[in-house]
């Protein structure tokens, strides 16, 4: 099973990868228009307009999302909270602050899950939130390889910062280590994607461009993506013949 699952992960990280390069040679090299679905823009809307409307709430709501493992990425989030407060609409010191508040509660969630349902739970309902075993497999050898220590540092380590809470509750980590390791750990984190939001600056309408160009194969991908974790999890349910 392991080198069909091998196999599986080659064949669709190739197809991704194609279709994006594809994509981007087509329209940048040979300045052809490809058909939009105008999806990835829509989402990118509708998470500006949260922030916008929710303001510091969205933020918080957000990221807490994230940080519970849902899919809803930090690096979209964080950025365009930035070109909020890049505008006016928003303070940056409290953007980090509630981005992080944010990220304590989704990971208090997430490490109750695993405290409370164990490995077998998350690994048969993860898998409709896009939780990948890989991941899981990777968080929870980091946290019994460097202890309590890897939540803090794993805070800014993309994709494992999501996951972490799970071993961590899966291992009875202290609660309040837990808390204090998380929220500091955060900070760096959201500061960097605010600020990062806020140097794009009036740059931000190349990133919409970019997006808007791109748009066919980056649905096409993510598409790619979600049919990658279906047939991985229907994989992994296939009983074992020894």
């Amino acid at each position: 099973m392991k080198r069909k699952m091998c196999e599986i992960d080659y064949v669709f990280a190739i197809l991704i990868t194609l279709t994006l390069t594809i994509g981007i040679i087509l329209v940048y090299l040979f300045n052809i228009h490809l058909p939009e679905t105008k999806i990835i823009i829509a989402l990118i809307n509708l998470v500006e307009t949260l922030l916008e409307k929710s303001s510091y709430w969205g933020v918080l709501f957000l990221m807490t999302l994230e940080s519970a493992c849902i899919p809803i990425p930090s690096e979209i989030i964080m950025p365009l909270a930035g070109y909020l407060t890049y505008c006016g609409l928003l303070d940056f010191w409290i953007v980090v602050l509630a981005g992080s508040i944010g990220n304590l509660i989704g990971s208090l969630i997430a490490y109750y899950i695993g405290l409370r349902c164990g490995r077998k739970a998350i690994l048969k309902w993860g898998k409709y939130f896009l939780v990948d075993k890989r991941h899981l497999h990777i968080a929870e050898k980091l946290f019994l390889r460097h202890g309590n220590k890897i939540v803090f540092f794993s805070r800014m380590l993309p994709a494992i910062r999501t996951f972490i809470s799970l071993p961590a509750g899966l291992g009875k980590m202290d609660l309040k280590k837990f808390i204090i390791y998380t929220f500091i750990g955060s900070i760096p984190w959201n500061f960097a994607l605010t600020y990062f939001g806020v140097i794009l600056g009036e740059y931000w309408f190349i990133v919409f461009e970019v997006f808007r160009k791109l748009d066919l194969p980056l649905v096409i991908a993510l598409i790619l993506l979600i049919v990658w974790f279906v047939i991985k999890g229907k994989i992994e349910e296939e009983p074992t013949h020894v």
